[in-house]
């Protein structure tokens, strides 16, 4: 297994590790019915044993400390989205600048990864603002943390890129030199299943 923001080259999980994933994530989808009113586990379950790449980026979320969980369903589509519910900004992907093109620019203490390569390595999609407002309705998260979220190429192109928290009871959009990176900032992400 590796650790910290290194991903794993093999995307298939075992058996174990398959059945183990699918364990935590039922229990965690019955504690916190609040963020997933009127769906069914079991039509989950199904959804994600036949999709084990999806499965591969839900264990991924799982080993950087984002605590996946089911926000939502997508009826039109017929998909189920997942976000990353860590009460912080999770652990395993702190430390990271915007994208690659920040990373390069670092003449001097480069961070070992950028979020947006992260979430790609992982096959998931940094939330959008919206997204991130919406994972607030649902509890309290990044009270002493950060985390990235999408920039629209205007900004982007400006060297900026945007992040988010929730102080105060107010969810907080700010902005910052793309190539940044800090302690206490990571990234969550989302994940259609």
């Amino acid at each position: 297994m590796t650790k910290g923001n290194a991903i794993s080259n093999n995307k298939e999980l075992s058996l174990e590790q398959r059945e183990d994933l699918l364990k935590v994530l039922k229990a965690r989808f019955e504690k916190n019915m609040n963020r997933h009113e009127g769906l069914e586990w079991d039509k989950i379950q199904a959804k994600l044993e036949v999709n084990t790449e999806k499965l591969w980026s839900l264990n991924e979320m799982e080993r950087t400390g984002g605590e996946p969980d089911v926000v939502g369903y997508d009826q039109e589509k017929d998909e189920y989205l997942f976000y990353d519910c860590s009460a912080e900004s999770p652990k395993g992907r702190r430390s990271v600048c915007y994208d690659r093109e920040a990373l390069e620019s670092r003449k001097n203490h480069k961070p070992e990864n950028s979020a947006i390569d992260l979430s790609s390595a992982m096959g998931i999609e940094l939330l959008t603002e919206e997204q991130y407002r919406e994972l607030q309705k649902l509890g309290n998260f990044d009270l002493k943390t950060s985390s990235w979220v999408q920039t629209p190429s205007d900004i982007r192109e400006l060297g900026g890129a945007l992040f988010c928290d929730c102080r105060f009871g107010h969810v907080f959009v700010y902005h910052n030199g793309a190539e940044s990176y800090y302690a206490a900032r990571g990234f969550r992400g989302s994940l259609r299943v």
